[in-house]
């Protein structure tokens, strides 16, 4: 059946989305005529597309949802939300990435070009209405990120990495797709609400609950969950940190909202079949993230592990299968992009041009020699641990509750046991900064301000947000009213 013609009604829910899409359309072309001396240019203008879409998408933040494209794009609270948080993490790995990659000789247009389509595939991820835009939006991401982490060509680590990225990746989206085709022979539809409908009917939904299997499969999968996790410590040790930071962040935020589509609006009825596989992909990535990240000396794999068992309280959240468990698991997916751009930012404000502070043992001495500095690691160590009264903590225990409340007992003390193990192995960089001697000359800070700014206002962050948790609560709240 052809779609009619769009209508402006069709398209007006889509004002950020074409915005952004025409603005990196622009931002290539004008790139094109800019000398490496005035590729500050570039960056410049990639912040300002992501501020203007931030308000853009601000304007309509708690209307009425609207759909279009009959019915193939949603623009809800929801979407917005994580939109906003999108475009706020997304700009502050830009920054992070300027310096580092000028060191390098890796300052070029194409990484935000890149990223910013990759931001616009997780802003479709977010408001896909059907199977088929939530898919584009996720190879639109998933064919940007492979880019960008082969950026830096004539590093045999990242081209490694990038190829185990390509092909894992590959792999995980050939099989959500082979679930989503399933879905559509059980249910006869790619839309998500129809295909709602058709799950809360009785009948034989075998076929279906397969698809679900392989869906959940593909979603473990850009999450990072055990034991779908072998590309993510090979490629975030081997990434350049800077488009390690970038795609260890925001797109953590885009694969919530892929669960939320697929889980809640597509297949819901189900919620007592698909609730049990989730609450099991938790509790495995909680063990196995936060056990082999124990034994880790780099730093860059030591996160990419505690990634894995981050993941795995995230899916505490979304195993609950209502408002409060998805409202819980948004929090703890913002409140982790904000945590792990700070943990990676550190690693860039010790890296210099010709040394990458990847290993804890760069950390050594760093409070005898800066100690505002160790004070800020401090921060996101703490809260990346859990300890109260950091935003961690709080994301944390959300998780804990909403698990509680959905009769997951044994999850929630799997959770704590899990949090007791994984405080061990961010207190080992604490006790590298605090009491180890430095070796040679020890750490030295980056000197560029832009740099040292933000990297302390997003530490210094993570505590007042803790501070002041309500008010990201409330704001979750406009997507999940009780």
């Amino acid at each position: 059946m052809a779609l009619p013609m769009p209508t402006l009604a069709d398209l007006q829910p889509l004002g950020p989305e074409i915005f952004v899409c025409a603005a990196a359309f622009a931002l290539l072309m004008i790139d094109l005529f800019l000398s490496d001396a005035r590729r500050g240019l570039t960056h410049f203008l990639a912040l300002f597309i992501l501020a203007a879409a931030a308000v853009l998408t601000a304007r309509e933040l708690g209307a009425d949802t609207t759909y279009g494209f009959a019915n193939l794009f949603v623009r809800d609270s929801m979407g917005d939300v994580l939109k906003i948080a999108i475009y706020v993490v997304a700009a502050a790995s830009f920054v992070y990435a300027k310096p580092y990659l000028q060191d390098r000789g890796l300052f070029k247009g194409e990484f935000y070009v890149l990223g910013l389509f990759s931001v616009l595939g997780m802003m479709l991820m977010v408001s896909a209405g059907s199977m088929l835009v939530l898919y584009l939006g996720l190879e639109l991401l998933a064919l940007s990120s492979y880019g960008l982490v082969a950026m830096d060509r004539d590093n045999p680590r990242s081209s490694e990495a990038a190829m185990k990225y390509f092909v894992l990746g590959s792999l995980a989206s050939g099989l959500l797709l082979y679930g989503m085709s399933m879905v559509y022979g059980a249910t006869g539809s790619l839309q998500l609400a129809e295909i709602h409908a058709a799950a809360a009917s009785t009948g034989d939904r075998t076929l279906l609950l397969f698809g679900v299997v392989f869906m959940l499969v593909g979603i473990a999968f850009k999450f990072g969950a055990a034991p779908f996790h072998m590309w993510l410590p090979d490629t975030y040790t081997g990434a350049p940190t800077a488009i390690t930071l970038f795609i260890g962040s925001a797109p953590k935020l885009a694969a919530f909202g892929m669960a939320y589509r697929l889980l809640e609006d597509g297949v819901g009825p189900l919620d007592a079949q698909w609730q049990d596989m989730v609450a099991w992909l938790a509790a495995l990535s909680l063990v196995v993230g936060n056990l082999v990240a124990l034994v880790q000396t780099n730093l860059k794999r030591m996160l990419a592990y505690s990634t894995i068992s981050h993941v795995g309280f995230l899916f505490m959240g979304l195993a609950h299968g209502g408002p409060l468990g998805h409202g819980a698991a948004m929090f703890y997916a913002i409140s982790y992009a904000l945590m792990s751009a700070a943990a990676f930012g550190a690693i860039i404000l010790l890296s210099r041009k010709d040394h990458e502070a990847e290993e804890i043992a760069d950390f050594r001495g760093l409070w005898s020699r800066n100690p505002f500095q160790a004070l800020l690691v401090m921060f996101i160590m703490a809260s990346l641990a859990g300890v109260p009264p950091f935003l961690g903590f709080w994301a944390k225990l959300e998780v804990l509750l909403a698990a509680l409340d959905a009769g997951l007992m044994w999850l929630a003390v799997v959770g704590v046991v899990c949090a007791v193990i994984g405080a061990f192995y961010y207190l080992r960089v604490m006790k590298a900064m605090f009491f180890d001697e430095p070796e040679g000359e020890g750490p030295k800070l980056h000197p560029d301000s832009h740099l040292r700014v933000l990297f302390a206002v997003n530490a210094v962050a993570l505590l007042a947000l803790g501070l002041f948790a309500e008010t990201i609560l409330k704001w979750v709240g406009l997507a999940f009213p009780a």
